[in-house]
């Protein structure tokens, strides 16, 4: 047996979410169903994460181990021809060791969410960002931002059905940047909640466009419930960019 990382690609718009289930096609399926079709039955994909139904990937990293003997390049070649025409595509594969782990060897990770703050409707955007007619103040955005990193109780800023043991998360880097019409949130920590990201980019949105005041972020981190949340960001706009090793 032998153990390829793998560097994963995806358009999350049809799919459940990284995780295989019951309910409709995932990620995590179209690989192993790909890796069968390459006399490599019943393989198991493990990712670094769970990215939740129309969430996109730029670099969501997996593993797993395999009976036969391929160069990396010819295996990287082998699963995209399987993949194909689904919005999946491996980017890189590395040999690596047995200890490694696309989850538990993970020191970080890193979500880009993109904003298109205009009036007109998308057209080559239409799936991949948020629209947001109403005109935002990125600096206001950036500001509430700000009092968010660090280490706090993030119920407010999870979904009522996570399934993490402790609410408790630290928060490395949560920035806002506009470069012209695109709105980007970039949020960096070790491991998220479930929705947390989404959940902290509608906040700052409802910021951005006067519905809250900077300090109600704060206000709503620590009431410690649902509840005070703003309405929370679609997925259309979130991307997994980045995990470190």
């Amino acid at each position: 047996m032998t153990r390829f990382r793998l560097t994963v690609e995806y358009d999350g718009s049809p799919f459940v979410g990284w995780q295989r289930q019951d309910n409709g096609p995932s990620v995590q399926g179209a690989i192993e169903t790909a890796l069968a079709g390459l006399d490599e039955p019943n393989t198991l994909v493990y990712g670094a994460g769970r990215t939740d139904t129309g969430v996109h990937a730029l670099a969501m990293v997996a593993h797993v181990d395999l009976q036969r003997q391929w160069l990396p390049l010819q295996l990287c070649e082998a699963i995209n021809s399987k993949l194909r025409p689904q919005p999946v595509a491996i980017l890189d594969v590395q040999e690596v060791g047995d200890d490694f782990h696309a989850r538990f060897s993970a020191k970080g990770r890193e979500y880009l969410y993109r904003i298109i703050n205009r009036r007109p409707h998308l057209t080559v955007d239409k799936g991949t960002a948020w629209h947001v007619k109403r005109p935002l103040d990125v600096e206001a955005m950036n500001a509430a931002a700000q009092l968010l990193i660090g280490t706090h109780d993030f119920t407010t800023y999870r979904a009522s059905r996570c399934q993490s043991r402790s609410p408790v998360k630290t928060l490395d880097r949560l920035e806002v940047v506009r470069r012209g019409e695109i709105v980007e949130i970039t949020a960096a920590a070790r491991s998220f909640l479930h929705n947390q990201v989404r959940s902290l980019a509608g906040a700052l949105r409802a910021v951005g466009d006067g519905s809250w005041d900077i300090e109600q972020v704060v206000t709503a981190l620590e009431a410690r419930d649902r509840k005070a949340c703003a309405s929370v960001a679609p997925p259309d706009g979130l991307y997994l960019t980045k995990v470190t090793y």
